[in-house]
């Protein structure tokens, strides 16, 4: 922590000596794997998502809707909520299907044996070639949707988890970090300004 009187100097070698404080300090930890034991449930269709309506949360949501739209009925879902706050995400069912303790997830119950799928990029491009929608095939249109899709992966992420750390959630304000993700989050919105300057979508699937 950082006082006019007595700044903050980082040791030579970090260690996890106590909560740093914070809305997220009771679920914060510098190690992985399960903290407890928790089935994840399943429901009555192939896919099983597993996820909360955060921003990066409601990606794979928003295209199971979409692919729906089209009359795919192989994309019916079931959805669970796994309520990050509460500390969902380190049960041992959700830590089974994704690792990194990351909403989303998801299962796909129709291969022997079901594949998990974790990290929403992943997921997103795993629906798109499932079902052949929403990707182009086309190996230069392909590539720029890929290149925006790992974009957005890259960089929302990044911006959410930084700038609204330090703005909203830190138990001190630093105005370095605040400076520093509102500068990165103004660029990154004026790199998608300037993309979408000409024409209607980020990227056509064709």
């Amino acid at each position: 922590m950082e006082t006019p009187s007595a700044p903050y100097v980082p040791p030579q070698i970090w260690q996890w000596e106590a909560e740093n404080g914070g809305t997220w300090a009771s679920i914060n930890r510098p190690t992985a794997g399960p903290t407890h034991d928790q089935d994840l449930p399943v429901g009555q269709h192939s896919l099983q998502l597993y996820s909360l309506a955060t921003p990066n949360g409601q990606k794979v949501t928003i295209l199971l809707e979409e692919l729906l739209a089209l009359g795919i009925a192989g994309a019916e879902y079931d959805a669970y909520p796994i309520k990050i706050n509460e500390g969902d995400q380190f049960g041992s069912g959700f830590v089974a299907v994704n690792p990194n303790s990351k909403i989303p997830a998801l299962v796909d119950h129709s291969t022997t044996p079901p594949t998990r799928v974790f990290e929403s990029g992943s997921i997103l491009l795993y629906l798109a070639e499932k079902f052949g929608a929403f990707l182009p095939t086309a190996p230069a249109q392909r590539t720029e949707c890929l290149s925006w899709l790992f974009w957005q992966m890259g960089s929302a992420p990044y911006l959410g988890g930084g700038f609204g750390h330090f703005y909203s959630y830190a138990p001190i304000k630093i105005k370095y970090c605040i400076d520093l993700f509102a500068m990165e989050t103004k660029r990154q919105l004026d790199v998608l300004d300037h993309h979408l300057a000409d024409k209607p979508f980020i990227a056509v699937a064709t």
